[in-house]
Order: C-alpha cells, then structure tokens, then sequence
C-alpha cells in the first residue's frame, strides 16, 4: 500500500477534551484557580501549552513540568472512565483500514490510550500506537506524525492525518504529511488555514478523499 492513515485520539476518535479541562481544573483548584471553555479551547487546546500558560497567568508556585505530573493520573482516570467514542469513530475506521494501514499519533500516554482502545476494541484497526513516550516532542512539534509515518513504512508525504485540533494541524504541515481536519466542540474557533480540507463529520472521512490528497502510485 502506497498511502497511510494518522489518526489523533483526543478529540477525533475519543469525546475526552472536556476531560482533559476537567483534570487542568482539578490542578488549578489546589491553587484557588478555574479556566474557563473558552479560554480552555484557545490557550490549552490550540497550543498545548496550558501548563505553562496556567503557571505565569495564576503565578502558580509549580512549574509547568510538575503540573503536568500532577494532571496526568487525574487525566488517565477519567479517559479511561468516562471517555466515548466520537459519533462516526468506528465506522471510519473499518471503511479506511480496508484500504491503508492506519496509525495512531497522539499527545496521550500509553496508559491512557492502552485502557480506551482495550475498552472499545480499537487495537485490530492499528498497525502502530505512537504514544507521547515513543516521540520527542510533542505537538505541534512535527515528530508524532514523522514517527507514526515511519512506523507504516510510508514517506510522511503519502500519508494523511485526521486531526481536531490546531496545533495538531500545524504539527501534520511540519511534518510534511497532508492535513484534514474534523473540528469540534472545542475545537471550532482554531486557525485551520494550513489544512487540506475542514470537514464536518467522521463520515467525511472517505477512501476517494484520501486518494484525491495523495496523488500518484
């Protein structure tokens, strides 16, 4: 096969945004702080760069880093217990892995993403699981969707990202790979100017687009 599929998790095959603001505030109420939707949506969402954001508005007495630290079993429990799936999340996935080895490249742990796919069966669709541990820098940094690329055998060229988010949009133009974008709830408001195509649903999703970025044998 001479094209790939690169999924991200958060926010495009699992309903977890919300859950990842529900753990930040979790954090922030020990230091007598909240952040809003929307101000969740564009300085956490956008950038990935809440922690440190949240550390310099709130003056807070912890570093980015160690926010981080104490988000992150908060952030595993709730996706692993509360996380759904995206409406259209399985079928995109049945009709696209018949066609493309799929990857998946998130900014997610592997124990997070290890209990959301053992919960809804999601591991026989994925050739490879590109966790936050098996890539240097996160998103938007371009290495998530380099290393998912490598990992399907595949030039990051030929293949196609499905993200939600912008800095996930900015990370799949770094890499090189083509973009298409499926916003959401939280997500709505985001530059997507360096998008190949903003779409409305998973079920836009479709093999004959796939084909229609990636041109060639």
């Amino acid at each position: 096969m001479t094209r790939g599929v690169i999924f991200d998790l958060d926010g495009v095959l699992i309903d977890s945004e919300g859950l990842w603001k529900r753990a930040a505030c979790e954090v922030l109420a020990e230091f007598g702080h909240t952040v809003t939707t929307e101000e969740y949506a564009s300085n956490w969402i956008a950038t990935g760069e809440g922690p440190e954001h949240a550390v310099v508005k709130y003056k807070l007495p912890i570093s980015a880093q160690e926010f981080r630290r104490r988000r992150k079993p908060i952030v595993e429990h709730l996706v692993a217990t509360e996380a759904e799936l995206m409406p259209g999340a399985i079928a995109a996935l049945e009709r696209l892995s018949a066609h493309y080895p799929l990857a998946l490249a998130t900014n997610s742990p592997a124990t997070s993403v290890g209990a959301v796919f053992d919960k809804y069966g999601l591991r026989r669709w994925f050739k490879d699981l590109l966790t936050r541990e098996r890539y240097a820098q996160a998103k938007p940094a371009p290495d998530a969707f380099v290393a998912a690329a490598a990992a399907l055998g595949l030039a990051p060229a030929r293949c196609v990202v499905v993200e939600d988010a912008e800095r996930g949009v900015l990370a799949a133009h770094r890499a090189g790979t083509k973009c298409v974008v499926v916003p959401n709830v939280w997500t709505r408001t985001h530059d997507f100017s360096l998008a190949d195509r903003v779409l409305t649903h998973l079920d836009d999703v479709t093999p004959s687009l796939v084909d229609s970025l990636v041109v060639g044998p």
